[in-house]
């Protein structure tokens, strides 16, 4: 739903961007008055709105990347979880290994890490030693996937400010046609409307940015807490902790439709 919900909202804006105005002109005392749309108010805006475009096609990029990467599917597919703890209850550690290598994922990469620190001699097959090892591989892979959101972060704080930068040169230039002696109302609507575009512009980047920015910061923590179960389950399943309710034939049955060919 929050794809569909995603591409009807770019539909809107090129929609927006692209179809001119309800009315095309419009006669008042004389005087033809044309609307315009939104490319029109980018070239008026000025060399400043390309900064601002380049922002917003990072900004929608990120925004379609990250909802395909930081999901559920993604991260922690729920079928990969279920056959890893199959093989763990059977305690095939090559097996697991196996799933986890042919399925890359956060959640496969904690529990590779997990595998290689197993020993049956010791306490519980290892468990301490899997956990921190799981643990730290999800803070590696979190990191990498929060450096990514961050841009977003980046992106909400630099185009306000540079959407200011072009609202500063549209008051020097209205100010310069005062200067030239230019008083009239039609000699300073260029620079002042620079001005408002490039506001308005850098606040149209900016916006969206810092919400997507939040929403995925708060997408990846949930994310991360339930790889963080899930791995800690496998483990206890491997260490004996915890029983599956599948019955022995079953797990294995299960362990080798899995299993990579």
């Amino acid at each position: 739903m929050n794809k569909n919900i995603l591409i009807a909202f770019f539909l809107l804006i090129l929609a927006w961007a692209f179809l001119p105005g309800i009315a095309t002109a419009q006669d008042t005392g004389g005087e033809v008055i044309e609307s315009k749309n939104i490319i029109d108010f980018y070239n008026d805006g000025g060399p400043t709105m390309h900064v601002l475009l380049v922002g917003l096609i990072a900004t929608v990029a990120l925004t379609l990347y990250l909802f395909i990467a930081v999901s559920a599917g993604k991260m922690v597919p729920k079928k990969l979880v279920d056959n890893i703890n199959v093989t763990m209850a059977n305690q095939d550690i090559q097996g697991a290994y196996n799933l986890a290598n042919a399925t890359p994922c956060a959640y496969s990469k904690c529990i590779s890490q997990a595998l290689l620190k197993v020993n049956f001699e010791r306490d519980l097959a290892n468990k301490a030693s899997m956990v921190v090892s799981a643990e730290d591989t999800l803070d590696q892979e979190e990191t990498k996937v929060t450096g990514l959101i961050n841009y977003l972060n980046t992106i909400s704080t630099l185009a306000p400010m540079v959407g200011l930068f072009g609202t500063v040169i549209g008051m020097i230039t209205a100010f310069g046609q005062l200067t030239s002696g230019k008083a009239e109302p039609s000699d300073l609507a260029g620079g002042i409307g620079t001005a408002m575009l490039t506001t308005a512009g850098g606040l149209l980047v900016g916006i969206p940015a810092m919400f997507f920015y939040f929403f995925f910061k708060n997408r990846l923590a949930s994310l991360t807490t339930e790889i963080q179960k899930q791995f800690s389950y496998a483990i206890d399943v491997l260490s004996g902790e915890i029983q599956l309710a599948s019955s022995p034939q079953q797990t294995v049955e299960a362990a080798q439709e899995a299993a990579p060919e």
